[in-house]
């Protein structure tokens, strides 16, 4: 894709907050990790979010946030060593809460085969298996304006959300009017990637994707 030119100086009221994916996990044994703890990088994942610092840095970036999770504080630190920012922490930004936490949920056919799973299923537009799009959505965004509002008052114009897929996906889908409720497998947030909400003053006129981490195998992201 065509590379984002960079936004006007703060005083016209621009600022793009880029949301960052997270690098691939080391995850073994397949599961739905969610947000439990001990999910750190894989080698792969260290190397995308190196490769997602050194695209980043190129930016005017002002302000630095990260979900608490152990993956995306990771992610965040190649970023922060290379601006000299440091990293903050904002919960809002965190993975989505899911029921299915900690069970091996690849393709998903060992859940239909359950049937204590099957009441989760009922609903898969809000979603009834976790925590509902609109409210994902609402907290991601409130999230991406911290920062935004935080760029500039640093006197700066750009600001880096490290989060996860799903938080990413229902925060643009949502900027962009597009219904919440979506095909999983039709998602465009891949590991390390970073897709950029383009503020003019409070209001989102634009949302830019990039994929800075391309040239280096696509890893695994389930439960991401």
């Amino acid at each position: 894709m065509a590379a984002m030119t960079s936004s006007p100086p703060p005083a016209a009221g621009i600022v793009t907050v880029h949301l960052l994916r997270h690098g691939e996990v080391h995850n073994p044994a397949g599961v739905l990790y969610g947000r439990l703890p001990g999910f750190g990088l894989s080698e792969l994942g260290e190397r995308q979010a190196r490769a997602a610092a050194d695209w980043l840095a190129g930016r005017d970036l002002a302000h630095l946030v990260a979900s608490p999770l152990q993956r995306a504080q990771q992610t965040a630190a190649p970023l922060a060593e290379a601006t000299g920012l440091d990293i903050a922490t904002d919960e809002r930004l965190i993975e989505a809460a899911n029921v299915f936490e900690g069970r091996p949920v690849a393709g998903g056919s060992g859940l239909l085969r359950d049937p204590r799973m099957f009441r989760y299923f009922l609903n898969p537009l809000r979603p009834s298996w976790g925590e509902p799009y609109a409210e994902i959505a609402a907290r991601v965004l409130a999230a991406a304006g911290a920062a935004r509002d935080a760029a500039r008052a640093a006197g700066g114009y750009e600001a880096a959300c490290v989060s996860h897929q799903l938080p990413i996906v229902c925060a643009a889908r949502r900027a962009t009017g597009q219904r919440l409720a979506h095909d999983p497998r039709k998602r465009r947030c891949s590991l390390a990637s970073v897709t950029s909400l383009v503020y003019d003053g409070d209001v989102v006129v634009g949302v830019d994707y990039h994929e800075p981490a391309a040239d280096l195998p696509a890893g695994h992201g389930a439960g991401a």
